[in-house]
């Protein structure tokens, strides 16, 4: 809801506020239209309820945009070298989020997914998940991909809510939101976000950091957005154990280039295979750890155990075989797919200033941090 909250949005490389013109509406929705600097000097679109701030090798063909509403074309921007890096990656999102637009929305996901925010956000269930946004005033996420956190968020959450996604995921957030008048949806590299810094209670980036040309680059650019004394969550791979790390290399080298249908082609086998050892239910007790493999002593379920450290061949029963397929080529596709230590990570986090942080123990393969910004 873009004309709600236009004023709130800025221009990314100075700040300035913007000034809506609508073409096309839809209640309160401008679906088509521009937003402009004030001296009206330069502008950015709003397509499909959506305004978008790219630019560079990831701004959109706006040919038959400024055709249709009789505009100047519009001059690229400054453009950043890792932009070619993010077009790649984003060819895999915008085609991901085309085709999984319930993904979350559906009764069976909601279970698995929203257990797993509650482990992320160190919540012990449902409802304190959803007393956790109750006091937020302004919330901004970030890599929304289908909207379902988004919208969950913005059920919630008392105040506004802006999504940010620099795929087609946007477009796919906006409609899966576009009933919940709290909730905005813009298009932009989080590096350029359109927005103030010290603005949000709360920022989440879940998954997504990850899969920027600098994941330690893209902490520092959000953390600028967090109000002091406001919170923000991320969640990054972490760096396996050195067959998984090998394997992982190897596949995504022969994924990469591949063409989205070839990849998700490539991607079933490995998907079979998840779900075959995850439909065994059979488990291995070691005595001894595998340091050298980082794989720890105790009972393990035989699927987990070589999900986690020889081969990511996911499955999950709460969804069916074309989603567990897409977790798949989820991993092995982007161009843009880093791993991180939490040594790394508490890192990033001293050298921003940051001193009251946690690492939420979600799952072996990423990293949870949930950080409250000084306010001082």
């Amino acid at each position: 809801m873009i004309s709600k909250y236009a004023s709130f949005v800025r221009q990314p490389d100075s700040a300035e506020s913007l000034t809506v013109e609508s073409f096309a509406v839809d209640g309160e929705h401008v679906l088509e239209g521009v937003l402009r600097t004030s001296d009206a000097s330069y502008w950015y679109p709003i397509i499909g309820g959506v305004p978008c701030f790219l630019s560079g090798p990831m701004q959109p063909d706006l040919s038959e945009f400024c055709k249709r509403h009789g505009l100047p074309q519009r001059r690229s921007g400054n453009t950043r070298p890792e932009s070619v890096d993010q077009a790649k990656t984003n060819e895999t999102f915008s085609d991901k989020w085309r085709r999984f637009k319930q993904y979350g929305l559906e009764p069976e996901h909601k279970a698995f997914l929203f257990g797993w925010y509650c482990k992320k956000l160190g919540v012990p269930d449902l409802e304190a998940l959803k007393g956790f946004y109750r006091d937020k005033s302004r919330v901004l996420e970030v890599g929304p991909g289908s909207g379902f956190n988004t919208r969950f968020i913005a059920e919630n959450c008392p105040g506004e809510v802006f999504a940010l996604d620099v795929s087609e995921a946007a477009y796919t957030t906006f409609e899966n939101t576009r009933h919940l008048d709290n909730c905005c949806v813009v298009q932009a590299d989080l590096m350029d976000a359109p927005f103030a810094d010290e603005s949000f209670d709360f920022i989440i980036a879940d998954g997504v950091l990850h899969h920027t040309p600098n994941t330690r680059a893209a902490v520092e650019r959000l953390y600028r957005k967090v109000r002091p004394g406001g919170q923000f969550f991320f969640y990054v791979y972490r760096k396996m154990g050195a067959a998984r790390v090998f394997t992982d290399d190897h596949i995504r080298q022969n994924f990469m280039p591949l063409t989205t249908e070839e990849c998700y082609a490539a991607c079933e086998g490995i998907t079979e295979l998840g779900r075959e050892l995850s439909r065994l239910n059979a488990t291995i007790t070691l005595e001894k750890p595998i340091p050298v493999l980082g794989i720890p002593a105790g009972t393990h379920n035989v699927q987990r155990l070589l999900y986690y450290n020889f081969l990511k061949c996911f499955w999950s029963e709460a969804f069916d075989y074309e989603t567990n397929n897409m977790v798949n080529f989820d991993w092995y596709h982007p161009h843009n797919a880093w791993q991180h230590t939490e040594d790394e990570v508490v890192g990033w986090l001293k050298e921003l200033g940051v001193v009251d942080y946690r690492f939420n123990d979600a799952n072996p393969n990423g990293i949870s941090v949930l950080l409250t910004k000084p306010t001082a």
